[in-house]
């Protein structure tokens, strides 16, 4: 098999070029063509949608796996174009592209969907309702990637960080290094996922051979608020050596740090469907970190 990933420098990218290879061969490529690294390879720009077929047909996977994506989601507010090209239109390309040649696509998206009022965790037939650009954008391409006719897995994914790239856990680190109290939003509740356990689950699903197109939500089990999610980045850090001593972590709520974009106060999704259908056990968040922070503490970054 053939495989063309898209977002190869990202933090998924990173990790699905670990998982893939035993599927079959992996052509990767990145939005300026160099890997992480100075290695070269092929380039895929979602910001130029129209130029996605062509590196498809040129290509020829049998399976095209989509992990880049605009997710800067205050930035999206103040640059919608850019979202929409990157999150719908670059999708519907890519789709259309599978479809005319019969690949499979995989693409993923967000908790961000939903607007945080459910009492319970999300299924996938919840009614949609995102809060602002970056929700509205990846709901689109979801739509784009459904309606195209192409043999599709989406996969809806939350709170995503790694041992690599930016993101909340790396942050943090960076920050109690440096300070001595962190003020952090506990009314925000969500699920932690590691970049490599979505990997691993979706390299996991295609071995098994995709048997239908649909929508799946694929997160590390358990909860927390960004505020329990620092604390336990602390205690672990502090365990494995990363840090000399953990910080101060005062809970505050969203009121005090306002952003452009509005978050949903609980995305919780259900992952029922996808253990259900493909007889995977879930990875509570507190593993998946600490898998995280020893590979941080190892010296792996990538």
């Amino acid at each position: 098999m053939k495989i063309l990933l898209l977002g190869g420098n990202g933090q998924l990218g990173t990790e699905l070029r670990r998982s893939l290879p035993p599927l079959g061969k992996v052509v990767v490529a990145t939005r300026n063509g160099v890997l992480t690294g100075g290695s070269a390879c092929e380039v895929a720009d979602l910001d130029d949608p129209q130029s996605l077929s062509a590196l498809i047909d040129r290509v020829a996977p049998n399976l095209v796996v989509n992990a880049a994506a605009h997710t800067v989601v205050d930035r999206a507010e103040t640059e919608p174009d850019a979202a929409m090209r990157a999150n719908a239109l670059a999708p519907a390309a890519i789709a259309a592209a599978c479809a005319s040649r019969d690949a499979l696509l995989v693409h993923y998206s967000t908790d961000y969907v939903f607007d945080g009022t459910s009492a319970r965790p999300y299924r996938e037939d919840d009614p949609t309702a995102p809060l602002g650009v970056y929700g509205a954008s990846k709901l689109a391409g979801e739509m784009a990637v459904r309606d195209s006719g192409a043999r599709h897995m989406i996969f809806r994914t939350s709170w995503v960080y790694a041992a690599h790239g930016r993101n909340f856990l790396l942050t943090m680190l960076r920050l109690a290094a440096e300070r001595d109290e962190l003020r952090v939003v506990a009314d925000q509740v969500g699920s932690p996922t590691s970049a490599a356990h979505i990997a691993d689950t979706t390299a996991a699903i295609l071995a098994q051979g995709a048997r239908q197109s649909g929508l799946w939500h694929l997160t590390c089990t358990g909860q927390t608020s960004w505020h329990g999610f620092a604390d336990a980045i602390m205690a672990g850090a502090v365990e494995r050596g990363l840090l000399d001593k953990a910080p101060g972590v005062l809970p505050i709520p969203t009121s005090d740090y306002p952003t452009p974009a509005a978050r949903p106060a609980f995305s919780v999704l259900d992952n029922s469907r996808l253990q259900d259908d493909f007889g995977l056990s879930g990875m509570d968040w507190r593993d998946a970190l600490a898998q995280v922070l020893d590979r941080l503490a190892g010296g792996v970054r990538a």
